[in-house]
């Protein structure tokens, strides 16, 4: 195989299983039916939940170890938690935890300041009660200090990540995806939204963007560059879509100079016809999904 053709594979091997959705899928039904009968007086196991996070944008990879689920809740019921007398924030989350608990009795789960979290064996939910303003913006409670209230855009986050990835042929959710795969492999202390904003940023601009896994070293390496290039001392960027802060988790540009060595390695063994070493060195960035022969 070329180095398409490698591309391909690994980007195939990246994604999430059918079996993987299927149980996602069941998890996220019930987990809905139970807060639209508590919160909403419905049946249904589909209104009013969303998913955000990777998994809603479409940039998670095989394994996935979290899903972000947001259920939107009557007015009535923000009007109800806003006028505690201390942190309704708080009582707010009991209250989303004690209703799924009535589905899911034996499995792990507790409020954490902005979430409620259901740990299950293969991977945790994190389900935020969020509330619908007229500006765009859903409304959600941080429990933290007291307590307050926060904003968040969810959909309009998904919504650009979707629209550059139409724009470049697909190639944004494989970036994503693969810089996922470097960040397990490597250790990278980077978040999820952070990848996503980045690679957002820097394919909006590179000029193959439009092209096919023919390109996928040279923007491997291109990213890798991008990535050890941005400021080490940068509080926060704007995620795309919302404009909201996303903040550092750690500093990745060294890591990031790392694999940018390695792929220009990995492109000159491919361009001395050293496959099996090219691949090898495509294998220390990312891991085993790597293909290691035809």
């Amino acid at each position: 195989m070329g180095v398409g053709e490698d591309f391909q594979k690994f980007c195939n091997a990246l994604r999430i299983t059918q079996g993987e959705r299927s149980t996602i899928s069941g998890r996220t039904s019930a987990i809905t039916k139970r807060l639209n009968l508590d919160f909403w007086n419905s049946s249904s196991d589909a209104d009013h939940s969303f998913y955000s996070g990777s998994y809603g944008r479409e940039t998670a990879i095989r394994g996935v170890s979290d899903i972000d689920l947001l259920m939107a809740l009557p007015p009535a019921i923000y009007t109800q938690y806003n006028s505690y007398q201390g942190n309704g924030q708080s009582a707010l989350l009991q209250a989303v935890k004690n209703s799924i608990a009535k589905t899911y009795s034996s499995t792990a789960m507790r409020g954490d300041g902005q979430v409620v979290v259901v740990t299950f064996n293969d991977m945790k939910y994190e389900i935020v009660p969020v509330f619908f303003n007229s500006n765009g913006y859903y409304t959600y409670p941080d429990s933290n200090n007291g307590g307050s209230w926060k904003e968040v855009k969810p959909k309009e986050e998904i919504a650009a990540i979707a629209q550059r990835n139409s724009e470049t042929n697909g190639n944004l959710r494989e970036l994503c995806r693969m810089t996922r795969a470097w960040k397990d492999r490597c250790s990278v202390p980077i978040s999820g939204m952070l990848i996503d904003t980045l690679a957002y940023n820097f394919i909006g601009s590179w000029q193959y963007r439009d092209k096919s896994y023919f390109y996928y070293d040279f923007m491997s390496r291109d990213f890798f560059e991008f990535l050890k290039g941005q400021n080490s001392n940068q509080s926060y960027w704007r995620a795309p879509g919302s404009n909201q802060n996303v903040y550092p988790s750690g500093n990745f540009t060294y890591k990031a100079g790392q694999a940018y060595n390695a792929a220009i390695e990995a492109i000159a063994y491919a361009e001395n016809k050293n496959t099996w070493s090219a691949r090898q060195k495509w294998r220390e960035i990312y891991g085993t999904d790597y293909p290691s022969s035809d």
